[in-house]
């Protein structure tokens, strides 16, 4: 059939445009044209590796989290690099130890106003948003105060919360939109508040949502009552302990209130996920679920981290000046645990359980990966996506984790720590006395340090992970490895 000039000329043009015609009507349909996942990195402040019901606490009730847990993966052996607040914080974001980044300790907001996270050291979320992601943070920051170490300025698209390391429960000032402004309420709710507005305001574009709570957190009280509730009579267990003369009484009050604040965290999670059903969202957003370090609470006879306090009836006597009396710097496993769960619809299987080692310097790489985001930086990547582990795809993984703690406030340490599923050792540099050995596969509790063991698998192990320790130390640019003395030879 012949076709008249002008209409080949027209089917022509038509032709033309309607690859730009079909992607104009897929930006203004109400459907999404993205196919890419939204994000929601949820990450708590001292909860510990025990601290939720789907870990195992029966006394600490956490449906929330229980489902989140039942709906995705669950990562058994989930650990942080340094036990502390700020450097941990800034390993999640940069896949980079605090040592790196000159970060050793939590940032003391009254005393060190001019250290922060360098604003050119490149970050997972600023990495998101260069792929039309919008970004949020709602909560704590804790990675500088100064105007240039603004949360904004590192990745964030939009920022509510506070800057420094602590607030009070209840009442307290944050900033909003730019400004510093009182709320009322409990901060808990607060956050949640601003996180399921960013949820619903940005329903339409493709976002990471960061909420980072205070809870648990100390103090604990007051809080919510129907967060106290549910506790108002319980008599904790307490964990065991290898450490004589612990004050029971004590312990059992703080474990309670602590309880009461992991039970907040829970209830805010239950009103995320509900936000993200009713907005159409829960099917294309990962959630991931963290905490920046691990917790003790009686365990060894302290409470909190890696700088944790004595909680005992007298506190033993000093041994070293430069550490407090009731101070105990430690790297145990449960200082480094922590929880972790990702939800991944589709893509993750529900009930998931992943056995293999992962750390926080993973997450950067992960979220990458699961975003399709170039890894378009100069900065070196500590991490490895766990993806595959995710999948249940076959890779080669070492379960292998190096971790390390300059501790500065409270005590002066110098601990650099490596962990195999078999073994572990802690060195203190600075106070080669307090070194430490565990034989986790006959010890998982580190209740007996094997330090001065003349078993001859001690010895060797002891010399090995030794030198691995020396050589990530030199690989990562260490300052203190270089003001290390030779390590003295011992024959067997």
């Amino acid at each position: 059939m012949m076709v008249s000039p002008w209409l080949a000329e027209l089917l022509a043009e038509a032709h033309r445009l309607l690859p730009g015609l079909f992607l104009l009507l897929g930006c203004v349909l109400p459907c999404r044209a993205e196919t890419r996942p939204n994000i929601l990195f949820i990450l708590t402040d001292d909860q510990g590796p025990h601290a939720a019901s789907y870990l195992g606490n029966k006394e600490l009730p956490t449906p929330h989290l229980d489902q989140l847990a039942a709906e995705g993966a669950v990562l058994k052996n989930a650990f942080c690099v340094t036990p502390v607040c700020s450097p941990s914080r800034a390993s999640i974001v940069t896949s980079r130890y605090g040592t790196e980044l000159g970060i050793l300790d939590w940032i003391n907001p009254k005393t060190q106003t001019e250290l922060g996270l360098d604003p050119q050291s490149t970050t997972w979320m600023e990495l998101l948003q260069k792929n039309g992601y919008v970004t949020g943070l709602m909560g704590k920051w804790h990675l500088g105060t100064a105007p240039r170490f603004h949360p904004t300025l590192t990745g964030y698209t939009e920022f509510m919360g506070f800057l420094d390391g602590g607030r009070p429960t209840r009442d307290v000032v944050l900033e909003i939109s730019g400004q510093n402004k009182p709320t009322t309420g409990f901060i808990v709710d607060v956050v949640t508040d601003g996180a399921i507005e960013f949820l619903k305001s940005h329903r339409s574009d493709t976002f990471a949502l960061s909420v980072h709570y205070r809870e648990p957190h100390r103090s604990w009280l007051p809080a919510p009552d129907e967060d106290v509730e549910p506790f108002r009579d319980l008599v904790p267990t307490l964990p065991p302990s290898e450490t004589p003369g612990v004050d029971e009484e004590l312990v059992r009050k703080w474990i309670r209130e602590y309880y009461i604040s992991c039970r907040s965290v829970d209830r805010s999670v239950g009103r995320l996920m509900q936000t993200l059903k009713e907005q159409g969202l829960d099917e294309n957003t990962i959630v991931i679920f963290t905490s920046d370090h691990g917790y003790n609470t009686g365990h060894h006879g302290i409470f909190h981290k890696g700088n944790a306090s004595w909680m005992l009836k007298e506190n033993p006597p000093a041994q070293w000046s430069d550490i407090n009396a009731n101070r105990r710097p430690n790297m145990f496993d449960q200082s480094l645990r922590v929880p972790a769960i990702v939800r991944w619809p589709k893509v993750v299987k529900p009930g998931t359980v992943v056995e293999r080692t992962v750390s926080h310097l993973d997450w950067y790489p992960t979220l990458l990966a699961m975003t399709g985001t170039a890894a378009s930086s100069p900065d070196p990547v500590r991490g490895r996506s766990i993806v595959p582990l995710l999948k249940g795809e076959p890779i080669e993984w070492s379960d292998d984790l190096y971790c390390e703690y300059s501790m500065r406030e409270g005590a002066t340490v110098d601990m650099r720590c490596w962990r195999t599923p078999e073994w572990k050792l802690s060195i203190d540099f600075r106070h080669r006395d307090r070194d430490e050995m565990f034989d986790l596969r006959h010890d998982p509790a580190e209740s007996t340090n094997l330090i001065r063991s003349d078993r001859r698998d001690v010895q060797e192990m002891r010399e090995s992970l030794t030198q691995k320790i020396q050589a990530k130390m030199k690989e990562i640019g260490d300052p203190l490895f270089a003001t290390l003395p030779p390590e003295p030879s011992e024959s067997h």
